[in-house]
């Protein structure tokens, strides 16, 4: 945006986000004294009039739409360099994004939540659009006042209309909430489309793990035990390959979380529902999910490597890996992670986490043995770590390790919520080049003689 500080009557106070093809500023409109979120198409589509199109046909999209469920336009201009540009309402309480960083949440919420996002689907269904990219990062919250936040489905840049969809169309979507109709170019698609893309969503906000490839998702209970079979049973329907076995419509999936939400727990009060989840609380819980959201894969089942004494785990690429206890090595996400969960620059960095059981991760009173492990190539690994903290449990204090491959920090703490156990992080910085890539690792253990150590010598990073 260069200089800029105002668009039209729109002035700008910081930037939101930015995606493939515009930036989203936060804007005070000064005329009705009210905060707004500006999109603008990037500098460097400026030229492509196709994209130019589909940017102004997202407006359009979202304006047709009408309905509280959707986040509103409110107005649409061209900068003096003529980028287009569209006003929509701001949503103060971030995204399901956000509030999925703080660890899977009880089901009775997940489930409202995932209805309310199913009734925006609805919505556009009914208006003649599919959205095609329906994930946490696209369900924003809005506070209302004397009740709870609204929820709006967003970003229609890959949205369509059903008559167009029906025919040819483009793979597209997010991997993990994508149908497999969606994945490859030349399928024609229907509202359905969402329905699994909605099913996924529900699916991780329930588990706290994006589900894997369409036909090989893991057993929800299998990552959450106790979870309500009937719970399950309607998250796996919208999640059934072959469309004619899911939900019909987004509104019946719908009607049925909401019975689902109306016969369990009561949802509990979350402190985080109307903030972004700052990082980190708890890193137990961010790591994991920063797993998932950067790569897009389900936990994979190892079954404890056949009883190995130990067993050595890498990422999908195969550039970090540590040695951990066989029993420890049941359930593996290798699909890397985003070192922005930890204050550091943003980008998919190599990583993986690996436990007996990553469905209760998130959860500090949890027991669980397991390790997660990323690599960061950027900012001042150290520094962030050394930040952490992990209120209820105990810190013992910190040390510095060095052995023939790596020096660090290494801080631990013990006693945590229900005698869980203990959590050990270090930074790591390669002795033989301290400018190259430092490795984060955070070691979860329920009990017993520490890990850590053995851990920690036996990290590698590859080439």
């Amino acid at each position: 945006m260069h200089s800029v500080e105002r668009i039209g009557r729109y002035r700008l106070a910081r930037r939101l986000g930015t995606g493939a093809f515009g930036t989203v500023w936060l804007a005070h409109d000064d005329e009705l004294d009210a905060p707004v979120a500006v999109k603008v198409l990037a500098d460097n589509w400026s030229h492509r009039l196709d994209v130019r199109e589909r940017f102004l046909t997202e407006a359009r999209m979202l304006r047709r739409a009408g309905s509280e469920r959707v986040a509103q336009v409110y107005d649409i201009g061209e900068l003096p360099d003529g980028r287009p540009y569209f006003v929509m309402e701001y949503a103060d309480g971030g995204t399901l994004a956000d509030l999925i960083a703080s660890g899977p949440l009880p089901p009775a919420e997940a489930l409202r939540l995932t209805a309310l996002a199913a009734r925006g689907a609805q919505a556009l269904h009914d208006a003649g659009i599919v959205h095609r990219d329906v994930k946490p990062s696209n369900v924003l919250l809005r506070a209302s006042p004397g009740t709870a936040p609204r929820v709006l489905l967003a970003d229609l840049g890959l949205a369509k209309s059903l008559a167009q969809a029906s025919g040819l169309t483009l793979a597209a979507g997010s991997v993990g909430y994508r149908p497999p109709e969606q994945a490859e170019p030349g399928a024609g698609i229907d509202a359905r489309a969402d329905v699994y893309s909605l099913g996924a969503l529900g699916y991780h906000l329930v588990t706290g793990v994006v589900p894997g490839e369409p036909g090989k998702v893991v057993r929800p209970d299998r990552l959450r035990p106790g979870l309500d079979p009937a719970v399950q049973r309607a998250l796996l329907r919208a999640l059934e390959p072959d469309r004619e076995r899911r939900w019909p419509t987004a509104e019946a999936f719908a009607e049925e979380l909401e019975r689902l939400a109306a016969t369990g727990e009561r949802p509990r009060r979350r402190r985080t529902a109307l903030v972004v989840a700052v990082a980190v609380v708890a890193v137990v819980a961010v790591a994991v999910v920063a797993v998932v959201a950067a790569g897009g894969v389900g936990a994979v089942l190892l079954d404890g490597r056949d009883g190995a004494a130990r067993t050595r785990i890498s990422d999908s690429t195969g550039r970090v890996s540590a040695e951990v206890p066989g029993g420890w090595a049941r359930q593996l996400r290798a699909s890397g992670w985003n070192p922005a969960v930890l204050g550091l620059p943003g980008g998919h960095e190599p990583g993986f986490a690996v436990a007996d059981d990553l469905g209760r991760w998130p959860d500090l009173g949890s027991r669980v043995n397991g390790v997660f492990a990323g690599v960061s190539t950027r900012g001042d690994l150290t520094a962030e770590v050394a930040a952490l903290s992990h209120p209820g449990c105990h810190y013992e204090g910190a040390r510095t390790r060095r052995d023939g491959r790596w020096q660090g920090r290494v801080r631990t703490w013990s006693g945590c919520p229900g005698g869980a156990g203990s959590v050990t992080e270090a930074a790591l910085t390669p002795v033989a080049d301290p400018a190259g890539p430092q490795v984060y690792v955070q070691i979860r253990q329920s009990g017993g003689s520490s890990e850590a150590g053995r851990i920690l010598a036996s990290v590698r990073i590859g080439k």
